[in-house]
Order: C-alpha cells, then structure tokens, then sequence
C-alpha cells in the first residue's frame, strides 16, 4: 500500500468563497503527526525529514490558515486550541484519503503493491508463516513487511501510518483504550491455560490455590498480561512468586519444560505438542485476538487479502 505516498504530493486544498488562503494537506498531515508524536523531532525522525523542515512546513501553515498553531513550551512546542480544531478535521479528510485509495486499488485487477504488518510475537510466530505462504501463491506481486511489535507500541504507529495493518491481543478484563481513525475486527480467540512442568499430575483443572509456593514466569510489571495473571494468583488466595519476567513467551514454554517455573500461557504458543502439562482454568478465559486498520482502509484489497489469510491460518 505504499502507494498512498503519491497522495502526499498532491496538494488537496480547501478555500472559502472569500478566496482566502488554501491549505496544503501535506502539512496538515505534519501537524497531526506532532500531535501524534509530541516532538518535532520524533516527527522528522519518523518521516525522514530534518526538524528544521518540519518548523518551515508548519510556519507556513500557519500563514495559510492564519491562526497561531503552536506556542513554545520548555524546549519543545504544544498545538493551540485552533491547532487541535485542525488536526480533528485533518483526521476526517485522512480517512477518505484512505477510502479513496482504497476504492481506487478495488477498480484495478490483480492485488499488489506493498502491506505493512505489526503483530505481536504468538501470532507472528504461530500465524504469520502460514498466511505468508498462502499469500505468495494466491498473489505473487503483493509485496508483505512484517515488524513484531506488542500492540502497545503497534497501534499508535498504525495511526502515525507506519504500518497498514496490526495484529494485537487483549486479555480478559484488559480491553485496549478506544483509538478514534481505528476499526478493529475479531480474528480468533485463543485459550489461556495453566502450563506445568512435563513431571506435574496430568489431568485435573487449572485450580491455582496450590501454587502458592511454586516459582513463576510471567511478563513484565505493568502489562495487560502480567495484570491479568497476578489478579488471577490474587483470587486464588496467594502473591505470586515471579522469578522470572520477559516478554519473550517463547522463554516462558523453555522455563516451564525445563521445571523451573509454571506460567498462564495462550494456546497459540504451542507450535507443536507440548510436553508440559497444560490445565483449564475455571471459566474457560481466553485471549481476544483482532486485527486493526486505519479507518477507510480496510476495504483495501491487499488488507483484505491479508485478512482472510490470517482468518483461515487462526482456523488452523
């Protein structure tokens, strides 16, 4: 879909009947990125630009739209109210942008171009694959970047546009905060399970109580995940015992085989039969996990071709 850059050439303009100045769309889109980003320079620094070039375009928008846009604070900038008026319009017309390419793309035969994908490590790992493959023969000239990135990170840079589609996760009680210019569709729902260590009683339910003095694996402070499984440890009566934190799930299975720990880990982990012992936990919890376009861009063909891979892979 890198397509969409031929549209930041393009000056769409709005003028009043009184003919006064136009606005360039291409900085309107700068000053929506600095309300994205924060600082000037991590808006150069995402869209190869130098900050100084940044500072001019956002000068002479703000001769265009002939408002103060920006006030200095500190050593940085912050958006005046009419700043923020503009950035919520710009949001709107970036949306039919994203609509017009992809109805545009729709009119035209074959799907090709590229598709910029975050997702979190289980589904990269565990989904990925299997979609690319199916792409590559359903679509030879349809060009897929994938980044493994946790939903955290992924779902502000979808709407800062550096990537197209974004495969994330929540956990139960854990929903995402709404995002405004985001739409989300389920893909599956991946179990979450007590996993043991390979000499542990097979069989039996997931019930936690006689865990309390067992060593745990989990992520780190402050995630979803990590929330998710202490308030779990909490309602069986006991504070967990974390010895060992990382995002990495796939050093949680290592640990768990391995004896040194047990962990709550989501079905999609297991790339093959698991030789630790795995257990249902009471009401059957499980991860929700969806993929994410920029509002107006789902109906592009190359994201939808991604999306129906990806389902058929989950189904799998």
């Amino acid at each position: 879909m890198r397509s969409s850059e031929c549209f930041w050439v393009i000056l769409v303009s709005i003028a009043d009947e009184w003919g006064s100045p136009m606005l360039d769309l291409h900085r309107l889109r700068l000053l929506r990125e600095l309300h994205r980003r924060g600082t000037l320079a991590a808006v150069a620094a995402a869209l190869s630009y130098s900050p100084s070039a940044i500072s001019q375009q956002l000068t002479l928008l703000e001769a265009e739209a002939g408002v103060t846009l920006l006030e200095r604070a500190g050593r940085g900038v912050t958006l005046t109210a009419q700043a923020q008026i503009l950035v919520a319009h710009t949001e709107a017309l970036l949306a039919r942008m994203e609509q017009a390419e992809a109805d545009l793309a729709a009119s035209l035969s074959g799907v090709a171009g590229t598709v910029r994908v975050a997702a979190f490590q289980t589904a990269a790992h565990a989904l990925m694959p299997a979609a690319l493959t199916a792409l590559a023969a359903r679509h030879p000239t349809l060009r897929v970047e994938v980044t493994e990135l946790e939903p955290e990170q992924s779902l502000p840079a979808l709407l800062a546009r550096d990537f197209d589609l974004v495969l994330g996760e929540e956990y139960p009680g854990h929903p995402h905060p709404p995002r405004p210019g985001l739409e989300l569709a389920d893909l599956s729902r991946d179990p979450l399970r007590l996993a043991l260590p390979p000499d542990s009683a097979a069989g039996g339910s997931g019930d936690l109580s006689g865990l309390s003095g067992r060593s745990w694996v989990m992520e780190p402070h402050g995630s979803a995940p990590r929330q998710w499984a202490t308030a779990l440890c909490r309602t069986a009566g006991f504070e967990p015992d974390v010895r060992y934190q990382s995002w990495d799930l796939l050093l949680h299975v290592r640990l768990v085989e391995a004896g040194h720990a047990v962990a709550l880990l989501p079905d999609l982990v297991w790339s093959g039969p698991a030789t630790a012992v795995l257990k249902p936990l009471p009401g059957n919890p499980a991860r929700r996990i969806f993929t994410a376009t920029r509002t107006g861009a789902g109906q592009h063909p190359a994201v939808q071709a991604l999306r129906d891979t990806l389902r058929h892979a989950a189904r799998r």
